[in-house]
This record gives C-alpha cells, sequence and structure tokens, in this order.
C-alpha cells in the first residue's frame, strides 16, 4: 500500500514534549459547554514519565450519550441502512485520510505507549490500513444461504447487524487493535462505542476524527475516552448495547461476563491472557535459521503481546546449543528511547505494570531457576526498562511457567519425548498461540493438531494474517474471532425468513 504523510512524526515528538497532546470524548448531541465540564487525566510518557498532554476523564453519563447516539444512529439507518456501495465509499475514504496521516499516528502510538517507532511506521500503522482496506473490500462480498426446503416453501438464512457494539481496546497495540473490532463492526453496519485503554488513547482520537471528515456519521461512531471503571463497567453494564468485544486481561475479561449477567445478557466477546510454548524438537532443520524467529516471539513489542512465545520447551540435547545463539541475537536488541529507529525494546507502559515485570525478576531467581541472560532493570529515562531477560531450568510449578507476565521474560525447559512435550505445552490455564519446530513433516501435522492454542505456528513465530481468524482455547478467551470473515459473527445477527406459498 503506497503511504503518503501530511503530518511529521517530529510534530508529533515535539507537541508531545510540550505536553500538548489531547484525545476526548467524540460523541454527538453534547454540547460544548458539556464536553468542557468533563476532567481530564494527565498521560505520560512511558520512556521518561514526563506529561505529553491529556485526556478527557469521561464516566456513566457520558457513556450513556454516546450508548444513545449510536442506537438512534442504528435505528434511523443512516449507516446501518445505507446501500454497501455508499458506505464503502465512505470507508475507503476514511482509509485514504489515515493514509495520508500515518506517520502522525505512528508517532502518537509511539509516544503514547512507548512502542519503537520504526515498529509503528513498519508494522503497526501498515497493518491497521491494511486491515481496514482487507474488511472494506469484503463489505459486499459476504452473502445469506437459502435452505434446500421443499417446493413450496423458501428458507432464507441472512445475516443482519446486530446493532450498537462497545469495543474495549488494549494499551499494547492501541491502533492496530482498535482496526481489528471497529473494521469489521462498522464494516457490517453497526453503530461502535470505542472505548480506547487510559493509557494509549491518542490514535483512536485522531482515527476517530478522520472518520468523521471521511463521512462515517458521528452516532455510528463514538469515542469515550477515560478510566477502565470510569467508562468499560458502564459500557458493560448498559442495557442498550449488544455486543461488548474485549481484548485484554482474563481478570477483566470475568467483569465483562459479569456485566453482561447483571444486565441484559449482551454477548461477550473476550480475547484475553495468554503464555504461549515455543516447542524446538531435536529434528529442527537449522538452529542459525529459527534464531530471530524464537527472540521475535519471546521479545517482540517488549514482550507486552498476548501471543507472546514466553515459555521456550526445547529438547534437552539441543538446549545448550540454541541458548548461546539466543544469547548472540539479543546482542542486537537495543534498548532506548523508542523515538529512536535503532531501538527495538522501549520501557514498560507504566510504573505499575514495571514493578509487576520486575517481581518475577526476583521471584524467579527465589524459586529456583537459572538466571543465562539479561536480569536487569536499566537506569534510562524514567526507569521503566527491564532487560530481555532468559531463565532456564523453569520447572512446571514456578510461576514464571504458567503465569502471563506481560514483560520480556522467556522461562526455558526442557523435555526428552514428544509426548512430554505436548504435555508441557497444553500445561496451565491459557491457548492462544503456540509454536512448534520440526523437520518432520508428520510430526508438524500430528503435534499441531494436539497443541490446545488458537494458532499454532509450524516452522515460524506467527498469528497469521488478516484472512484468518485469531482468538484462543481455555481462559485465552472465547466468543468470537478477531480477523477473518470469522470477524463479522460477532457483530452479525443470524436471522431465518421462512416463506409459504
Amino acid at each position: 500500500m503506497t503511504v503518503t504523510f501530511t503530518k511529521a512524526k517530529e510534530q508529533v515528538f515535539q507537541a508531545a514534549k510540550q505536553g500538548e497532546l489531547f484525545a476526548g470524548c467524540l460523541i454527538p448531541g453534547l454540547s460544548e459547554a458539556a464536553l468542557a465540564e468533563i476532567g481530564t487525566l494527565e498521560t505520560y510518557s512511558p520512556y521518561d514519565g514526563q506529561v505529553i498532554g491529556r485526556i478527557q476523564a469521561a464516566g456513566e453519563a457520558q457513556v450513556n450519550a454516546a450508548v444513545t447516539a449510536a442506537r438512534s444512529s442504528f435505528e434511523s439507518g443512516e449507516w446501518s441502512a445505507m446501500p454497501l456501495g455508499d458506505r464503502k465509499a465512505i470507508l475507503q475514504r476514511w482509509i485514504a485520510l489515515m493514509s495520508e496521516h500515518a506517520e502522525e499516528l505512528a508517532a502518537l502510538d509511539c509516544v503514547d505507549a512507548g512502542k519503537p517507532i520504526t515498529e509503528c511506521l513498519n508494522t503497526d500503522i501498515p497493518e491497521t490500513l491494511h486491515t481496514f482496506t482487507w474488511y472494506t473490500e469484503a463489505i459486499d462480498k459476504v452473502f445469506g444461504r437459502i435452505a434446500p426446503t421443499n417446493t413450496d416453501t423458501l428458507g432464507l438464512i441472512v445475516k443482519e447487524p446486530i446493532g450498537v457494539v462497545g469495543a474495549v481496546l488494549p494499551w499494547n497495540f492501541p491502533a492496530q487493535m482498535f482496526a481489528w473490532k471497529v473494521a469489521p463492526a462498522l464494516t457490517a453496519g453497526n453503530s461502535v462505542v470505542v472505548k480506547p485503554a487510559e493509557q494509549t488513547s491518542l490514535s483512536a482520537y485522531r482515527m476517530v476524527q478522520l472518520a468523521h471528515q471521511a463521512g462515517v456519521p458521528q452516532g455510528a461512531l463514538t469515542l469515550v475516552t477515560g478510566l477502565g471503571e470510569a467508562v468499560g463497567q458502564p459500557l458493560g453494564l448498559h442495557p442498550d448495547v449488544d455486543v461488548v468485544s474485549f481484548t485484554g486481561s482474563t481478570e477483566v475479561g470475568r467483569l465483562f461476563l459479569q456485566y453482561s449477567a447483571q444486565s441484559n445478557l449482551k454477548e461477550i466477546v473476550l480475547e484475553c491472557g495468554g503464555k504461549s510454548p515455543q516447542v524446538i524438537f531435536d529434528d529442527v532443520y537449522s538452529l542459525d535459521e529459527i534464531v530471530d524467529d524464537v527472540l521475535n516471539a519471546a521479545f517482540w513489542n517488549m514482550s507486552e503481546n498476548c501471543s507472546c512465545g514466553s515459555r521456550l520447551l526445547v529438547h534437552t540435547s539441543i538446549k545448550d546449543a540454541l541458548l548461546e545463539k539466543l544469547k548472540a541475537g539479543l546482542s542486537q536488541w537495543q534498548l532506548g528511547d523508542p523515538q529512536d529507529p535503532q531501538v527495538s525494546i522501549g520501557p514498560m507502559i507504566e510504573p505499575a505494570h514495571f514493578d509487576k515485570v520486575r517481581s518475577y525478576l526476583e521471584r524467579t531467581q527465589a524459586d529456583g531457576a537459572m538466571l543465562v541472560h539479561g536480569g536487569g532493570t536499566p537506569e534510562l529515562g524514567a526507569g521503566l526498562f527491564v532487560e530481555p531477560t532468559i531463565f532456564d531450568n523453569v520447572t512446571p510449578d514456578m510461576a514464571l511457567f504458567c503465569e502471563e507476565v506481560f514483560g520480556p521474560i522467556l522461562a526455558v525447559t526442557t523435555f526428552d519425548s514428544e509426548a512430554e512435550a505436548i504435555r508441557l505445552a497444553n500445561a496451565g490455564n491459557y491457548g492462544l498461540a503456540a509454536s512448534l519446530y520440526t523437520s518432520d513433516i508428520r510430526r508438524a501435522h500430528r503435534v499441531s493438531r494436539q497443541l490446545k492454542a488458537g494458532t499454532v505456528s509450524v516452522n515460524c513465530f506467527s498469528e497469521g494474517d488478516i484472512t484468518t481468524p485469531f482468538g484462543g482455547y481455555k481462559q485465552s478467551g472465547f466468543g468470537g474471532r478477531d480477523n477473518g470473515l470469522e470477524a463479522f459473527d460477532q457483530y452479525l445477527q443470524t436471522k431465518t425468513i421462512w416463506l409459504q406459498n
């Protein structure tokens, strides 16, 4: 995709340095005075701890206003009943605007989430645009069905937009997760209320502004910023929300199930935590060729990634050789200011999360695992950095083996047989993703079918792409899938129309 830039990243970086960035509610029907009365929260740079701007601290009143606007828009048909060609043209204009502002959006995610600017420019924003483009192209290519009835009847099975969708986003991939939820939900004809993470609201705010500029009705796409308990809870409890699609921690996912039970039994789609295994068999084709994949699985995006391959299960006979190559490979991973194009690892998102990750460094050593690389917390910026760390001799009874850290700590465990590898890989409460490496195609098929994970990558680390559904087994989530045509299912109702002569 060809991308042009209208606002250089340096302008965003300068505005952040001066504390001028802003994200707030985008809700039609609220007066300027009413919007001005909403309090604000300061938002901070994960790198140096400085205030980069403010977000509005909305609450139940603003959630109610957004849902009312969304319901009114949906029932009016201004978006839900718009001819598909017209809806598609508006979405294409929105994609063009986001493409023009791609560098600005990348810089916003960089300063807001502490993500390396190179990844934001080369991966996150291009994938965001690709997601919107793919679903926009699918808008008029998904059909209903006709049942095989008797000749005097006609059974139509049709799909209709579900209504009002609440999209609750995580902080680790702000723009990309916005696209994963908003693109299929809006394309399907729903009205969407977006609640971005309070730590990372800037790119969502800008993208919704551009959507309205492109012609998406303001009621069909609203934004409510603020704390989870102040915005997420009333959104989950609202009786006029039809579905909430949530990506985040398993703990908060449980709360949304409770909100549904306490309100209107709205549908809840959960994509939660993970503790994904990477299984390396002794017949792997080349240790040198897999090093980059293994390291990316373990440490990409500071390991703040729900599909992070944070458990390395490796055959005993090749463990030492693989660890030496991993340690050598990590020498190329530079920590530092995310605005530096050479930096590949930025800081943890906030002090509370840093403290959680650091606690695993201390706890794992106390549990008896062997530190073989890293383990430090360098005094860079505001001091929220954790070195890429590898612990060997991690056993299944240790916290590092079974608990999601969401930070750059890799647990290494050995196995001696295929059966033991499968048992270790399937241990625990999560089942989002898994990887396996082998030169035996029969083993690849056999093991991949036995791994309890929503995505299994063979001889690589991958979540698939936009064409393949993404979601998990067990406590990693349920209720639907992001990506693929399957993502439409969570935002559509199935209706049977039975005609009889």
